[in-house]
């Protein structure tokens, strides 16, 4: 293969495996502002609307690991195709739904389609430049970017479909997206999938799927039962014997689902924990700042969508820089650099008040996808480098699971510090962006402490070195 059918064959799969993040990203936050009119039509309660997000968010998080698992066993092609085929269909059942409960369950198989769609596209980008360190970060820096770009443009993509249709088409404007995707992957190559056991870890599937569901159950419920609550408590007891117990498992299965030897690799732990704060903080932020402009402001659901559009044009440049930043000077610099200018951006909501001015919100908002944009790709890279490729999906299911839980137990905590009244708004507010700050400040320490440096030379060839 020359080198413009190879330059070639990494944009196709970057375009293919983009779409499926895009997919994945934008439904996390476009149901939102279709919620009321939800409520209307369907006649659910507030506790079917929760679920109506959590049913996606929370199948999604638990399922992540074992599908990545499952890639790397049959083929990421496969398993991707499968989850994109799968979405589609459970959009087209959610546009359908005449009643809450089929609403819930379709978005549960959403979920499911994501959690095969994330670590396989990944899995699929690790593979086609395993031999090419700087190709990689920048791959992974389009990758990213097309995620970021459609999470923080959902709110605004929602707002407006809801301005010309009916809510039911957040899921309909799936199915074109979900077709080109789908062909543009069938044109990729299959990775390798080398399996020396026949062995499938079904214990420790089973083991995670209960551990992640205890724990995400657990901190999306306690805010409205509280601690006390019997389904709280027995989701900690599931949590507190399932951990344990999966950890057993992992160590003696001969072929494990989550190989525990992946966490001695050079950087692979710090750059998980890294995922894991900047998930916590900018998920948590994005709700409280929700309440904020709603409660506080009195924001329309679009308005409030479009005042996040500095955002989503912020990641998409700050992303493809780092795609080119870690392929020219390694992850350390990037991730350092990404955790500091985000608590830079969390320490200025701090001198937010009742009655601040949108302008006075625009450079926190300028910083914190500066800050996500550098360092979450120099983060995926990280991840992806420290292990053998053909264990790439089963490392970005580690990855994703833990940044999913840890957004969802952000949206909860901070949500938590937060009351009814807008006092209580603004004080939660400040609460969780100092709690953003100190937490950012450490991983910024940690980065630079465990993360290798690359020193490209003049011919192009790059050697890691570590300080």
């Amino acid at each position: 293969m020359n080198q413009r059918s190879f330059h070639r064959g990494i944009a196709r799969v970057t375009t293919a495996t983009s779409f499926g993040f895009a997919l994945v990203q934008l439904d996390v936050t476009i149901v939102n502002v279709a919620l009321p009119r939800m409520a209307t039509d369907l006649h659910a309660g507030v506790a079917g609307l929760q679920w109506v997000v959590d049913a996606y968010a929370l199948t999604f998080a638990v399922l992540l690991l074992g599908m990545g698992y499952l890639g790397d066993r049959l083929g990421a092609r496969k398993v991707y195709l499968a989850g994109m085929a799968l979405f589609g269909l459970a959009s087209v059942l959610c546009g359908c739904a005449t009643h809450a409960v089929t609403l819930i369950i379709g978005r549960a198989l959403q979920g499911l389609g994501a959690a095969a769609m994330m670590p396989c596209s990944l899995a699929l980008l690790s593979h086609a430049t395993a031999h090419e360190h700087s190709l990689r970060a920048r791959a992974v820096g389009w990758w990213t970017a097309a995620g970021s770009i459609t999470i923080a443009a959902g709110p605004i993509v929602g707002g407006l479909l809801m301005s010309v249709a009916n809510w039911r088409s957040i899921f309909f404007v799936n199915i074109p997206v979900c077709l080109l995707g789908a062909w543009l992957t069938l044109r990729v190559p299959e990775t390798e999938h080398k399996s020396k056991h026949k062995h499938f870890d079904l214990p420790g599937q089973l083991l995670a799927i209960l551990a992640l569901t205890g724990l995400t159950t657990a901190v999306i419920e306690v805010h409205p039962l509280g601690w006390t609550h019997p389904l709280v408590l027995s989701c900690i007891a599931i949590v507190l014997i399932c951990v344990p117990w999966f950890l057993r498992v992992e160590s003696r299965s001969p072929a494990p689902m989550l190989p525990l030897h992946f966490f001695r690799a050079h950087g692979f732990s710090a750059a998980v924990l890294y995922g894991i704060v900047m998930n916590f903080t900018y998920y948590g932020i994005v709700f409280l700042l929700s309440l904020y402009l709603q409660r506080v402001h009195g924001y329309s659901a679009l308005r409030t969508g479009l005042a996040y559009l500095p955002l989503t044009a912020t990641f998409f440049g700050v992303n493809i820089f780092s795609g080119w930043l870690v392929g020219a000077v390694g992850a350390r610099l990037p991730m350092v650099l990404g955790a500091l200018i985000d608590a830079a951006g969390f320490g200025l909501f701090l001198l937010l008040g009742a009655a601040s001015p949108y302008l006075l919100m625009l450079p926190a908002f300028a910083l914190l996808p500066s800050g996500m944009g550098l360092g979450v790709p120099a983060m995926t890279t990280t991840v992806l480098s420290a292990v053998e490729k053909e264990a790439s999906g089963t490392a970005s299911g580690v990855l994703n699971s833990a940044r999913q839980a840890a957004g969802a137990m952000g949206v909860a905590l901070f949500g938590a510090l937060a009351g009814d009244s807008n006092a209580l708004i603004v004080r939660g507010l400040h609460v969780s962006s100092l709690i953003s700050v100190v937490l950012l400040l450490m991983v910024a320490v940690l980065a630079f402490r465990t993360i290798s440096a690359v020193v490209v030379r003049k011919d192009g060839s790059a050697d890691v070195v570590e300080y």
